[in-house]
């Protein structure tokens, strides 16, 4: 901890002054707190500030890196209460101005020239000012206007100095709180850090945009800003200058003509499409960040911080969706269960009268009578209760559908986000049971299956010497058995699925192959009906398995 003293009795200083002196032991910041504390920076008022002001104060004074932090807290239901979300929520990542001479000078470093030889107009006054960069109005030479962003100097410093502090204080609190090992803060600080230190590289931003561009390249309806190459590089970044009606200015909309019914259902199948169709979205779809063309269209701005979903994440949301709209609440523990990152810290019975209830809530009712943010709100608060913690991404991710729904029922108060949402949840079940993922769990369940059977003999041999040296205790409770369990259905899943897409393949082959000359037709036949007979009751096999 000596390396950053400094920093350390600062953030002490800090925590100590809004009351939150009782996390100062559980982080090993108390040896910190200065006798001379100074005078620290909000506002005074009669009427007291609560707990959850007084952590986004703390966090606001503490600057950029905890700023960010917060933005992210804000956005994860299940990690904290409503009351400290919609706190955190108001966060701004904004800062006073940096001069012009300092940012003028990153430009000459890091592009070889002024910005005056570089750019044919160059407003030295800024658009906008966030704690790490800066972005600036300009024109390139054959007159297309850009935003140019840059990195303020010594950000980047600061940034990793408390990335490193937060690391330190994470891993201190996993040793000193029972809570803090439930919500695994080291590995929330690590995926923070991850998160964080991709926003700070502006090549990283350039590339997240052209692949907006390429995934929506034939859309319409998407405007994704062209990136300038020639002057980006990690500290600044040039991109072509969006220019439209906010999406939040439903007069200005009205004004330009604009059928906001329509633009709500474009709006929303933008986000759905990035998210379950590409696999790769925009994580911060606020008002600021979409413009509205005079064409209609929908221009996407700022790809700092985006999300992505691997095939993994997805298959798991794929499960909780069906089991879901089953309205089968043991399968839809199980799959909460595997998409969450603590599985050990649930009672499994009470998570499944939990979900009984919540299930029995929906189940039956028109998608009308439903909100998606509700249902998530729901889902989520259920989550923290019973110390279940989702992936970083799936949390962004229920973060951007409750965002595109506000968003959408701004535009047009009438507006179904889970009616968008169906078409979408259909195209997921049938890729799930398609044929090439069938194959595909096969195959991982051979693998399964033939990595079991190599350690056999060994297991068995093992067992052998401790029965012959008295034999063993096992004591076990019903949780520690859910994993175990749980890779046990899913081996049995594969195989199932395995025996179902080998029958059919089979099959089909059977009948391909059915004008040789010392095979009969009715044999062919026979057999090509026997696979699919096979398959048949596989997949009654499977679909049985599935409504236990």
């Amino acid at each position: 901890m000596s390396t950053h003293r400094s920093r350390y009795r600062r953030i002490a200083t800090i925590l100590e002054h809004h009351g939150l002196g009782l996390g100062l032991g559980l982080l090993g910041l108390e040896k910190w707190i200065p006798f001379n504390k100074g005078v620290l920076g909000h506002a005074r008022r009669d009427e007291p500030y609560t707990s959850p002001e007084h952590l986004r104060l703390a966090l606001e004074e503490l600057g950029p890196t905890f700023i960010k932090l917060g933005q992210l807290l804000s956005t994860r239901n299940d990690l904290l209460p409503a009351a400290y979300l919609a706190e955190l929520v108001k966060l701004q990542d904004a800062a006073p101005p940096e001069a012009w001479e300092p940012m003028k000078a990153v430009i000459r470093e890091e592009l070889g020239a002024d910005p005056e030889q570089l750019f044919a107009q160059f407003d030295p006054q800024p658009l906008a000012a966030a704690s790490i960069g800066q972005a600036y109005a300009a024109t390139l030479h054959d007159g297309t206007q850009v935003v140019v962003k840059v990195r303020r100097p010594g950000a980047v410093a600061q940034i990793h100095e408390d990335l490193e502090i937060l690391q330190n204080l994470a891993e201190r609190a996993d040793k000193r709180w029972d809570a803090a090992r439930q919500y695994n803060l080291p590995g929330i600080v690590e995926e923070f850090s991850r998160t964080l230190r991709a926003e700070l590289d502006y090549l990283q931003e350039g590339r997240n945009a052209e692949r907006f561009a390429a995934d929506f390249a034939d859309s319409p309806d998407v405007a994704v800003p062209q990136v300038f190459w020639e002057t980006t590089t990690s500290r600044v970044l040039t991109l072509e200058r969006m220019h439209g009606i906010r999406v939040d200015d439903p007069p200005a909309l009205d004004a330009a003509g604009i059928d906001r019914n329509q633009l709500a259902r474009r709006g929303a199948d933008l986000i759905l499409t990035m998210v379950f169709e590409n696999r790769f979205f925009h994580a911060d779809p606020h008002p600021g960040n979409l413009f509205i063309q005079t064409d209609g269209s929908i221009a996407l701005i700022d790809f700092g911080m985006v999300g992505q979903l691997d095939e993994e994440v997805t298959e798991q949301l794929s499960d909780v969706l069906l089991a879901f709209t089953r309205g089968d609440s043991n399968a839809l523990a199980t799959a909460l269960l595997a998409l969450s990152i603590t599985k050990n810290t649930s009672d499994r019975g009470e998570l499944g009268r939990s979900l009984d209830v919540f299930v029995s809530r929906y189940l039956g009712r028109p998608l009308s009578d439903i909100n998606l943010s509700h249902l998530l709100g729901e889902l989520l608060a259920l989550l923290r209760h019973h110390h279940l913690q989702l992936p970083q991404q799936t949390a962004l991710l229920f973060k951007v559908l409750m965002m595109g729904e506000a968003l959408a029922a701004r535009l047009d108060p009438e507006f179904e986000m889970l009616q968008a949402l169906t078409p979408f949840s259909e195209r997921i079940v049938q890729r799930q049971f398609s044929l090439p993922a069938l194959a595909k769990r096969w195959a991982q369940a051979s693998a399964d299956a033939g990595a079991l059977l190599l350690e056999l003999p060994g297991t068995l041999k093992q067992l052998r010497r401790v029965l012959e040296n008295g034999g063993l205790e096992v004591h076990l409770r019903a949780a520690e058995l859910e994993p175990l369990v749980g890779r046990a259905e899913r081996i049995g899943n594969r195989l199932i699925a395995g025996m179902i897409t080998a029958a059919l393949i089979n099959g089909i082959g059977e009948l391909v192959s059915g004008n040789t000359r010392w095979r009969s037709r009715e044999g062919v036949m026979i057999g090509a009906g026997a696979s699919v007979v096979t398959a048949l009751g596989g997949y009654l096999l499977w679909t049985t398995r599935l409504r236990r």
